[in-house]
C-alpha cells in the first residue's frame, strides 16, 4: 500500500517560514519524480515545485528565489523549505509521487497572515 503523508504546515506571519516534510512508503521512492502541488479555495490546484529522480529541479515563478525543494532517498523524504512567505502562498500543499502512477498525499494547510 503506498502512502505519502505530509507534515509540517501551519500558520505564519508575512515574511516568516515554514518548512514542509513529505514521507512516502511502498514505492521505490529514488525512482520517483517528486512534487508539490498547491490549492488554495477556488483555485485549481498548481505546480509549486518538483524534483527528479536525477535532481533536476523545476518552481514556479512565482516561489522562485523563496522556497527550496529537496530529497532524500535514505529517509524517503522530499522537503519543501518555504521562506519569505506571502498571504498568497496559503493554501492546501500536496506532495506528489510519479513514475508509472501517480501518488497523492493528503496535504497539509500552509495559512499566512497578513
Amino acid at each position: 500500500q503506498v502512502q505519502l503523508v505530509e507534515s509540517g504546515g501551519g500558520l505564519v506571519q508575512t515574511g516568516g517560514s515554514l518548512s514542509l516534510s513529505c514521507t512516502a512508503s511502498g514505492i521505490t521512492f529514488s525512482t520517483h519524480r517528486l512534487a508539490w502541488y498547491r490549492q488554495a479555495p477556488g483555485k485549481q490546484r498548481e505546480l509549486v515545485a518538483s524534483i527528479t529522480s536525477d535532481n533536476f529541479i523545476n518552481y514556479a515563478d512565482s516561489v522562485k528565489g523563496r522556497f527550496t525543494i529537496s530529497r532524500d532517498n535514505g529517509k524517503n523524504t522530499v522537503h519543501l523549505q518555504m521562506n519569505s512567505l506571502k498571504p498568497e502562498d496559503t493554501a492546501v500543499y500536496f506532495c506528489n509521487a510519479i513514475w508509472n502512477r501517480s501518488y497523492w498525499g493528503q496535504g497539509t494547510q500552509v495559512t499566512v497572515s497578513s
